[in-house]
């Protein structure tokens, strides 16, 4: 088991790695990258910590493999692109991994494994089982159907989200699977006091609370994901409400976890807020 400092002992974490740091900006693999955070993340299972790789940038390889420049805005295009790239994010994945001898799995998900209590307990069964068989499970959001599902005739009453893009799944995830940390890997260097591309603009390196003043931080998304800085405090705070704790680094800073885990002050730290019981913590989603 590693610790972080005196503050952290990890067991179990949830790295969750944006689409701008699996793809390069003229649409291709930043294959480069991902073979470093590849390399860091079987050097951690190596040392005992079980990782669970919440992974976004399925869209985009399948935009890639179709040869669009553009994102589209049909849903079904959307769907099918994420069909389409799912294969080959997991391809390149299990290549990676396989390099270094760790086994991985392919878990799709969708709100329902967390709103059914059944699907649910099967979810966590089935990743406790992943991780102590020493596999590290790649996650994401099933784009293929999970909208479908959301989308259904006016007989069924209408749903509020529990999540709509890769941040708030990984949250949810350290939630319910009890990990220790979550790393939410970007293309941004953590948290400003204003917009980075601003004079001046200073780096936060801690956070107790992610109250209105600091979502008043935030500005929008980053262009490819569904996620930006707004859905990530979104993300921290449901990680906080939990009693854990949640990082944001950029996930092109080299050696980023390795670092993160050594406790060098990277990026943004989110500090657990008060502990709640378990009673109000089977109250949230």
């Amino acid at each position: 088991m590693l610790r972080i400092g005196k503050e952290i002992a990890l067991h179990r974490i949830v790295v969750k790695l944006g689409t701008n740091v699996i793809m390069r900006q003229d649409g291709k693999v930043a294959l480069g990258l991902l073979c470093g955070l590849v390399e860091q993340i079987a050097e951690l299972r190596a040392q005992g910590v079980e990782v669970l790789v919440v992974s976004s940038g399925a869209i985009g390889l399948g935009m890639e493999r179709l040869g669009l420049r553009e994102r589209p805005t049909v849903l079904s295009q959307i769907q099918a692109c994420a069909a389409i790239g799912q294969s080959r994010l997991m391809s390149l994945y299990d290549d990676a991994f396989d390099q270094l001898g760790c086994p991985i799995a392919q878990v799709l998900l969708t709100e329902d494994d967390f709103r059914d209590a059944v699907r649910h307990a099967n979810l966590r069964a089935a990743l406790d089982a992943l991780l102590t068989m020493g596999v590290i499970p790649i996650v994401n959001e099933n784009d293929t159907v999970s909208t479908i599902e959301l989308e259904r005739s006016t007989e069924y009453k209408p749903r509020e989200r529990i999540f709509g893009d890769n941040d708030k799944l990984s949250a949810l995830l350290l939630k319910h699977i009890g990990a220790d940390l979550l790393v939410l890997l970007s293309d941004v260097d953590g948290l400003y006091d204003r917009h980075p591309g601003e004079p001046g603009a200073t780096l936060i390196p801690r956070v107790e609370a992610v109250d209105e003043k600091i979502l008043s931080l935030a500005n929008g998304s980053n262009g490819r994901g569904r996620g930006g800085m707004v859905s990530k405090l979104e993300s921290a705070r449901i990680v906080l409400h939990a009693g854990k704790q949640v990082m944001i680094a950029n996930g092109r800073t080299p050696h980023v976890l390795e670092r993160i885990v050594s406790g060098e002050g990277l990026g943004t730290r989110f500090a657990p807020a008060q502990p709640r019981s378990g009673a109000m913590l089977m109250e949230e989603i």
